[in-house]
C-alpha cells in the first residue's frame, strides 16, 4: 500500500482505538442510561447485545469486504457508519432510537478492525511489521484502561452522552489522515462475499436474543417471544447447512475438525461468555446496589485491564515453551475461582474485601488464558487459513458475550439485590470452569504448529495479545 508508512499506522490505530474504547467504555454508563431513558435492565442488555449482535454477525464477511472494496474506501465507510451512529447514540431522545444507532455502530466497527490491520500488513514488512503491530496492539490496549475511567468521569461531571460523543473527535481526525492515503481500490477478482451466510447468521442470532432478553418482560409463552426464537433457531440451522455447501463460505465447518481448532472455540465461547456477563454484572451491581460513583465503578475495573495486559507476555511466552494446554486449564479456574470468591458479598458491600480479591484472580486468569488460546487456536491450522481462522475465533467470543448478556435477566430475575448479583457470578463461575475444563480434556500440545502470525494474532481478540509465539509473516 502507498503513501507514508507513518501516517497508515496512526490511521489504523485510531480507527481500531475508537471500537475498543467504545467496547470498554459502554457498560460504566448503563445505569446512568436507564435513569435518564428507562427499560431497566432489559435497556441495558440491549446497548450492549445491539452493538455485539452486529459486530458479530458481520466480522466473518468484514474480511472479504475489504478485499473486494479496497481497504482504504472500506475503513472510510466503516469510520462514516461509526461516527454518524455514535452521533445518533449522542442524542437518542428515546431507548429504541439509542438500540438501533447501536446496532449500526456495531456495523460500523466491523469494517474498522480486520481493515485497520490490512492496511498495516500491506504496508509493511518483516520486523518492521511486527514492530508496526505491536505499537497497534499497545496503543488500543490502552482503550480497555482509559475507557471505564473515561466512561465513569463523564457520566458524573457531566451524561452520559459524552460516551458515544467522545467518538467524533478520533473519527474526524482519522478520516482527514486517511485522505493522506491513496486508495487501494478493489484487491483480486476472486474474492466472494457470503451474502446469504452474514443474512443467515444475522437473523439466527436475532431471534433467540430477542426471545431471551423480552421473555423476562413478555414471558416465554408469548408469541412475540417464542415465534422469533424459533425462526431464530431455524435460521442458525440453515446458516450451518449454508456454510457446508456454498463455495466460499464466511465459516469454512471443517476447520473445527482439527482438535485444537474445534475444542479451543468451544473452550473460547465459555471462556468469553464469563468475561461478557462478569464485566457486565460488577459494573451495574457497583452502582445500582453498592452506591459507586460511574468514576469509581470504572475505577474498581482497571486492576482487571492492567493485569490482564501486563502479565499476557509472560504467560504467552511460557505456553510457547511448555504447551498452551496447562495455562488455558488453569487461567479460567482462577477466575471461576475469582467468581466464587465474590458469592461472600453481603450488604453492605465491602468492595475491597469481598469484591476487590474476585477482581484480581479474574485479571491475574485473562493474562494466564488469552495468548495461550490464540496461540492453541491459530497454531493448530496451516498460515493460509490463519486469517479467517482468526476472524471465526474473534466472531465466536462476540457471540459468546451477546448470547451471556441476553440471559442476565433471565438470571438475575425481577431486581438486581445481593441474592441476585450470586446468582450471576455463579453462573459466570461455572462458565470459566467449564472453559478449563473443556481446555484440559480438549486441547492437545504436540498440535500446536508454532508459530503463528501477529497480524492473526492481533485479529483474534478485541484486546491485547501479546506474548503467543509469533512469527513474522512475509508480505
Amino acid at each position: 500500500m502507498k503513501g507514508n508508512p507513518r501516517t497508515v499506522l496512526i490511521v489504523a490505530i485510531l480507527a481500531s482505538f475508537v471500537a475498543f474504547l467504545d467496547g470498554s467504555i459502554v457498560n460504566v454508563a448503563l445505569p446512568a442510561i436507564t435513569r435518564d431513558l428507562g427499560g431497566g435492565i432489559e435497556t441495558q442488555q440491549w446497548v450492549v447485545d445491539a452493538y455485539l449482535l452486529t459486530l458479530g454477525s458481520l466480522i466473518l464477511v468484514a474480511g472479504s469486504i475489504s478485499d473486494t472494496f479496497g481497504r482504504v474506501g472500506v475503513l472510510r465507510a466503516g469510520l462514516v457508519i461509526f461516527g454518524a451512529a455514535s452521533i445518533v447514540c449522542a442524542i437518542a431522545p428515546t431507548a429504541l432510537v439509542l438500540i438501533i444507532a447501536r446496532a449500526v455502530q456495531g456495523a460500523g466497527a466491523a469494517l474498522l478492525v480486520p481493515s485497520s490491520l490490512a492496511m498495516i500488513t500491506a504496508t509493511y514488512a518483516g520486523a518492521a511489521r511486527a514492530k508496526a503491530i505491536g505499537s497497534w496492539t499497545a496503543w488500543t490496549g490502552l482503550a480497555f484502561i482509559l475507557g471505564p475511567l473515561l466512561g465513569g468521569f463523564f457520566v458524573d461531571a457531566l451524561s452520559w452522552r459524552y460516551v458515544f460523543a467522545v467518538n467524533v473527535l478520533p473519527i474526524a481526525v482519522t478520516l482527514v489522515l486517511l485522505t493522506r492515503i491513496p486508495s487501494s481500490g478493489h484487491a483480486g477478482t476472486g474474492t466472494r462475499i457470503d451474502v446469504t451466510g452474514a443474512v443467515l447468521a444475522s437473523l439466527g442470532l436475532a431471534g433467540p436474543v430477542f426471545a431471551l432478553i423480552e421473555q423476562g418482560r413478555l414471558g416465554w409463552g408469548s408469541p412475540i417471544v417464542y415465534l422469533p426464537l424459533i425462526l431464530g433457531i431455524a435460521c442458525f440451522a440453515t446458516f450451518l447447512w449454508w456454510e457446508s455447501r456454498v463455495d466460499h463460505p464466511m465459516m469454512p465447518l471443517g476447520l473445527f475438525r482439527v482438535r485444537n481448532f474445534g475444542f479451543g472455540n468451544l473452550a473460547t465461547a465459555a471462556i468469553y461468555a464469563g468475561i461478557s456477563l462478569g464485566q457486565f454484572i460488577i459494573t451495574i451491581f457497583l452502582q445500582e446496589v453498592a452506591g459507586f460513583t460511574a468514576f469509581q465503578a470504572g475505577l474498581a475495573t482497571i486492576p482487571l485491564a492492567i493485569l490482564s495486559i501486563s502479565l499476557s507476555t509472560l504467560f504467552g511466552s511460557l505456553a510457547g515453551k511448555y504447551g498452551p494446554r496447562l495455562f488455558m486449564t488453569v487461567g479460567p479456574l482462577i477466575i471461576g475461582a475469582g467468581f466464587l470468591l465474590m458469592l461472600t458479598t453481603t450488604s453492605p458491600v465491602n468492595f475491597w474485601v469481598q469484591l476487590l480479591p474476585g477482581i484480581l484472580l479474574f485479571g491475574l486468569g485473562l493474562s494466564i488464558t488469552v495468548a495461550p488460546l490464540t496461540a492453541a487456536i491459530l497454531g493448530s491450522i496451516s498460515p493460509a487459513q490463519s486469517g479467517i481462522g482468526s476472524a471465526i475465533n474473534n466472531a465466536v467470543s462476540r457471540v459468546a458475550g451477546l448470547i451471556a448478556v441476553a440471559c442476565a435477566g433471565a438470571i438475575v430475575g425481577a431486581m438486581l439485590d445481593v441474592d441476585a448479583f450470586h446468582r450471576v457470578v455463579f453462573v459466570v463461575a461455572l462458565l470459566f470452569i467449564a472453559g478449563g475444563i473443556v481446555s484440559f480434556v480438549g486441547i492437545r500440545n504436540q498440535n500446536v504448529k508454532t508459530p503463528v502470525t501477529t497480524e492473526t494474532t492481533a485479529q483474534c481478540q478485541d484486546r491485547p495479545v501479546a506474548g503467543a509465539p509469533v512469527r513474522t509473516a512475509r508480505s
